[in-house]
């Protein structure tokens, strides 16, 4: 039910920063347009990148020299779009997304109760509707596994939970329980009756707020502890964080306490502003925010804005399109623009950045609607707003977003193909075939960042680079190419992660580069993947990652020797 990093992972982030390190025999990408072999890291900063005679003149006598061996080094990926305190509490949840069929997510959940038979209730992640093969998520079909514990299984796209019925029972769900505003109670179509499906604000103001209050501080610190030390374990030296409530700020300053007022990795939040029933209301959260961001303004943990979810997914149709889905259905965006664009103007105005989830094509429409009034309200100014996943969007709003400088947030990770066949089902038509249209928004002239938004998908950038560049599974490489016309090429995708995320975050001026000047957050990865082919990229590991000059994660203890040695 849980997952670890590498155990030939020696806890590093302790190590104090030498003085003058010089780092040799290296391929280096700088995400700056040009390579270099060497480089010089003095404090948290680089001194000096070159070549290896540049490079050992700069360090002067008496550095520490790191033999790199021939690795490939590239900036730290910053993560521009995750969830940390989730991923760490996926990680110890019942690993659904590689489940076959409901048989297989039957058998996985009744060996999990077996094993923790004093569990107050079982937690699954990651299921996939195409795995139900047509059938529906029911409450009936976990009672079947587990009877007699509550039962909490996090889709996919964390946009729904699937629960039995001792879970119903748990959260208070009747047959008259209203729906939240943005949300539903699933109910059999014949008697009403709840069927153990909650979707969107019925998962996130219901579910969430449930299972927050049945977990400690201590279980949150751990979660934390354990999404940090996997981050840094895949050359993450970077977050930003897309949901953030009370139970996450809390546990990052707990965390930060215990590290001596730094956290293991660079955090910047967005704080998740809910609708709720009236607009005072509404303007209340971006208040608060605002108030958060003054309170957080370091390096390692920042609140720089609002997430707003204009809409859900569109596996459970639940994202608004200007079109009906194949069955004849359609689905009411979260926010409309009565509701959003006061909220999106006063964030603006207060200076913090906006983080629009839009993912179906009239979602996107509504959330650059509410940004254009914003800078007609506000005024020109250096925004950075963003819009997360866009992953049926039309042209024109693909031109709209670049026009207004809003960063494309995309997930190459929701484009495997793996996970497409349910995606392409709801849609059913011309749609499919602009699915996740990455490059139209670099040919408009727009800011491209690639992120995993884990807990939805594997935290490991480099699988999510994979998919990025050849639109290929890197959960079934056999499978065919999604729309490989879209892929990315690798040298881009590489400074998406890199110099483009540290853009989205307005940390561009000294992160996301190999550059002197710039803090040294760098990763070493056993092998160069522009020389290999691209399924190397799902085998290819991280030997060695540095924040702010200090070995964070060492696999196999090359600069701790050698910070010995000297």
């Amino acid at each position: 039910m849980s997952s670890a990093p590498p155990s030939t992972s020696p806890r590093t982030e302790n190590n104090p920063v030498p003085a003058r390190t010089l780092y040799t025999h290296a391929t280096v990408f700088t995400a700056d347009g040009a390579d270099a072999e060497a480089f010089v890291v003095e404090g948290e900063r680089f001194l000096h990148v070159g070549t290896e005679e540049s490079a050992r003149r700069a360090a002067g006598p008496g550095a520490v020299e790191v033999d790199l061996a021939g690795g490939f080094v590239l900036p730290g990926v910053i993560d521009a779009h995750t969830h940390l305190l989730m991923t760490g509490q996926s990680l110890q949840k019942v690993a659904l997304r590689d489940a076959a069929d409901l048989a297989e997510i039957q058998a996985r959940l009744r060996r999990a109760a077996e094993q923790a038979p004093d569990a107050p209730r079982i937690l699954g992640a990651g299921w996939l509707y195409s795995a139900l093969d047509g059938a529906a998520p029911t409450r009936q079909l976990l009672d079947e596994a587990v009877p007699d514990r509550p039962v909490y299984l996090d889709a996919n796209d964390l946009h729904s939970v699937w629960v039995n019925t001792a879970a119903l029972a748990e959260l208070g769900i009747d047959d008259t329980t209203p729906d939240p505003i943005g949300g539903r109670i699933s109910r059999d179509p014949a008697t009403g009756v709840a069927d153990g499906m909650l979707h969107e604000t019925a998962a996130q103001q219901i579910v969430w707020p449930a299972l927050a209050r049945a977990a400690t501080d201590a279980d949150r610190d751990a979660q934390l502890a354990s999404a940090f030390e996997h981050y840094l374990a895949v050359g993450v030296t970077g977050a930003v964080d897309m949901a953030v409530q009370d139970d996450d700020l809390a546990a990052l300053r707990r965390a930060a306490h215990r590290h001596g007022g730094a956290l293991p990795l660079r955090v910047r939040g967005h704080w998740l502003v809910h609708r709720r029933n009236t607009a005072e209301e509404n303007l209340g959260q971006v208040a608060r925010a605002a108030q958060l961001a003054h309170e957080h303004a370091g390096d390692r943990l920042r609140i720089c804005g609002i997430k707003i979810v204009v809409d859900g997914v569109i596996d459970s149709c639940t994202a608004a399109m200007k079109e009906p889905y194949a069955d004849g259905s359609t689905c009411e965006p979260i926010w409309d623009r009565e509701s959003l664009t006061p909220v999106v103007v006063a964030a603006d105005a207060a200076g913090l950045q906006i983080a629009l989830h839009a993912i179906g094509d009239e979602a996107s429409d509504i959330a650059l609607d509410a940004l254009e009034q914003a800078h007609r309200s506000n005024g020109p100014r250096d925004r950075r707003h963003r819009i997360e996943h866009l992953e049926s969007v039309t042209e024109a709003n693909v031109r709209r977003l670049a026009a207004l400088g809003v960063v494309a947030s995309v997930q190459p990770v929701h484009a495997d193909p793996a996970i497409q066949d349910n995606w392409r089902a709801v849609l059913g038509d011309h749609r499919v075939e602009r699915a996740y249209p990455w490059t139209e928004f670099l040919a408009a002239g727009a800011t491209l960042t690639i992120s995993t938004d884990a807990p939805t998908a594997p935290h490991p950038p480099l699988p999510n680079l994979y998919v990025a560049t050849t639109r290929r599974s890197a959960l079934d490489p056999s499978l065919p190419a999604n729309l490989p016309g879209y892929a990315l090429d690798l040298a881009d995708a590489l400074c998406h992660a890199t110099r483009d995320a540290a853009y989205s975050c307005r940390a561009e001026h000294h992160e996301g580069r190999i550059r002197a000047g710039h803090l040294a957050d760098f990763a070493v990865l056993d092998a160069d993947p522009f020389t290999a082919e691209a399924a190397r990229l799902l085998r290819i590991r991280t030997l060695l990652t540095a924040v702010g000059g200090r070995v964070v994660f060492d696999a196999a203890g090359t600069a701790t020797l050698a910070a010995a040695a000297s």
